[in-house]
This record gives structure tokens, sequence and C-alpha cells, in this order.
């Protein structure tokens, strides 16, 4: 493996292990502060390879190929939370610095882990159980009633790994295949929330956070469409809290570089944790256009122990669209009929193949007419997606 270059004047590198677009992404923000963006792909044409300076490829569950790789870095982060604790262990011992580490990074790897972290710290959630028979499935559905949300404890995203289930029918081939891996289930009673919001915030290694607005996020099918900042109509008081559970979730996990937190709001206004996640997320993408330090950017310098930016929105409204694939191939000239009808509208491509479903870009649109932003971010990314053809 050959060495990042490194740019005159004492600039550090940071490596990303994983190549996905939140890599990608990082490429823009890095160039701007000086830095050296190194990424271990998994393959010559991943999203982030394609952007980055120095891109090698490798596995991310092969303890030399990483070391080899963060030899040179100043610092380690990660695209996605799927690195093996072993891998990180062993950068540990050699002396890198790895932001979010270990400990806080398996709260988002691990489901229960990170259920019974937040319970022990106070933190609302949903109830919640661990089974793995089916007695233990009816016995909390005697508590909270049907339908029960099941989750494997590892490894979803986007609606994968969850279940909502209506009777112990629709639970049993999840627990033979957990059985098989030697697994539990996590259990949880479904919330009868009124919408999702989303706490995003950053926190460097000497302790310092900054925390941009509560979002309101728009799920389909389980899927994020949809981003609107900040929250629409959000009582002044839930958005207090909210913040205030992202910080302290932070401090106790100790939690360095940005976090998500997901929140269901219910009907009094109070709020519950969904999930967590110790990386740039999909619900902070309007912050590239929207806000004053957009997450990528606050990102590496909270990684790097930098002082961190402003998250002040720049407008009274940003709404983010995400664009899902569809039958369209050739994207490149949808740009001329966007920037011809829009040209307020920023287009962020990933730069992956497009397949139905497939997240490969989204949009963001500010200003202080709602209703028309929403518009404007629902046609570009049906635009994109072949949903309209005009």
């Amino acid at each position: 493996m050959s060495i990042p270059p490194r740019a005159p004047g004492g600039f550090p590198v940071v490596g990303i292990i994983g190549g996905g677009q939140l890599a990608r992404m990082c490429a823009g923000p890095a160039a701007e502060l000086g830095i050296t963006l190194a990424v271990l792909a998994e393959a010559e044409d991943s999203s982030a390879a394609l952007v980055a300076p120095f891109a090698p490829v490798g596995e991310a569950s092969d303890v030399e190929t990483v070391r080899e790789f963060a030899r040179h870095c100043d610092v380690v982060t990660f695209d996605h939370e799927h690195v093996p604790a072993p891998v990180i262990e062993a950068l540990l011992a050699d002396g890198v610095a790895v932001h979010p580490g270990p400990a806080a990074l398996l709260h988002a790897q691990d489901k229960i882990v990170m259920r019974e972290a937040l319970t022990a710290a106070g933190v609302p959630c949903p109830p919640w159980a661990t089974a793995s028979d089916e007695g233990e499935v009816l016995a909390f559905a005697e508590q909270v009633g049907w339908p029960v949300v099941v989750k494997t404890p590892r490894g979803g995203y986007d609606g994968k790994g969850v279940l909502v289930a209506d009777g112990i029918d629709d639970v049993r081939e999840w627990l033979a295949a957990a059985a098989e891996r030697g697994d539990r289930l996590l259990l949880e009673a479904r919330v009868p929330f009124v919408r999702e919001l989303a706490v995003l915030l950053a926190r460097s290694p000497s302790g310092q956070a900054a925390v941009w607005p509560v979002v309101e996020t728009v799920q389909t099918d389980g899927i994020c469409t949809e981003v609107i900042a900040p929250a629409p109509d959000l009582d002044p008081r839930t958005a207090a809290s909210a913040t205030a559970i992202g910080l302290d979730i932070a401090a106790a996990l100790d939690v360095t570089g940005v976090m998500a937190v997901e929140l269901f709001q219910l009907a009094d206004g109070s709020v519950v944790v969904n999930e967590l996640a110790m990386r740039p997320h999909n619900s902070g993408h309007w912050s590239m256009d929207g806000a004053v330090t957009g997450q990528f950017e606050q990102h590496l310098r909270a990684v790097l122990d930098l002082p961190l930016g402003s998250p002040r929105p720049r407008a009274e409204w940003t709404v983010m669209g995400n664009v899902l694939g569809g039958e369209p191939t050739d994207l490149y000239p949808t740009y001329r009929h966007l920037m011809a009808r829009d040209p307020e509208l920023k287009v962020h491509l990933y730069g992956k193949g497009v397949r139905p479903g497939r997240k490969i870009g989204h949009v963001n649109v500010s200003g202080s007419d709602l209703a028309d932003l929403r518009e404007r971010a629902r046609h570009a990314a049906d635009y994109i997606q072949g949903v309209i053809s005009e």
C-alpha cells in the first residue's frame, strides 16, 4: 500500500474506513480545510474512491490491511459502523487516534447494547426487551400489546432488520435465524408517535459540542425521503428536551465526531429515542447548504479536535429530499433541466450505480416559503428518479 500525499505546512491526514457517500461528502470540506483525505475503499469505483486523493482498496474487516492504511494517518474515522471491534482495538494498540472510539461505536453497532446504556442513563426509550424464544416474545407482547417491533441487533438500516409483527407467527422465522447466529432479538413496543425528529450534534475529544437545530424527518417504506430544518411548529420545550437528550447521550457514551439521535415525538410533546448513528447522517445532509458549518466539515473538525464551527442555519428553512434510484441510469442530463428550472437548488449525487430504491443522492433548497421549498425538493428528487418527466 502506498503512502497518502501530505500537504505542506503541517496539515494532517484524516483516514476514513469505508468508501461510501458519507466519506465522499467529506472530500470537499477536507480540501477547503487544507487537509488530506485518505479513504480505505471497498472497490476502485466506490463512491468516495472516485473523488478522494488517496483511496486504496481493502477490507475493513482485515486487521493488517487497516493497520497499514492507518499507519500514515493522523486520525481515523468511519464511513459506517460495521468495522469489527478487534480491528479498532488493534489501531488503538498501535497508538492511532480513532474517533469515535470502540466503546462509543459499539452503541451504534449493537441495538441491544444501545438500549441497555440509554436505559441505564435515564434516557427515554420505548418499552423494550430481548428474546430468543417464543415464550419471551409472547410475554413481552402480553405487557405492551401487538403489534411488536422486532429488530436484529446488528446490521439493520433503512428499514432493513426491522419487522412489525402482528402475532407470534410473524416472528418464528426471525427467531430461527437469530438462533442460527447465536443471537437474540430486540423487541420494542410500537410507539404511537406523531412524527419523527432528529438531533444532530458534534463533539470533540476535548469535550466541545455543537448542535444543529432539531429537524423533522419523513420516512417512506422505512427510508428517509425528506428532512425539514428546523422541524416545523416544534414547541421550544420539546426542542430543548430533544437537544438536551442528544448532548447527554454524547457525554455519557463519550462520543467524538458527529452523532445523530433519531427520535419519536409523542402526542404530549415528549420524545423517546429510536436509533443512534455515530457518524454523519442522512438527517444532517441539509446542513451542507443550509448551515454555516455543514456536518461533514464539522465531523472533520471534531475528529481532529479543532474548534467546532457554527451550526447556525443560513436561511429560515432548508428542505432536503433524498434521491432514490429509478429506471433512468443516465443521470447527468437531468442537471440541465433542474439548473434551468431552479437555479437555487443544490444537487448532490453520490457516484453510485443506480438501482431502484437505492439512495443515489439528495437535493437541498433553502428559503422562507416552506410549502414552496418542499414542492421544489420533491420535484427535483422525482425528476432525477424518473417519476416525472418535466
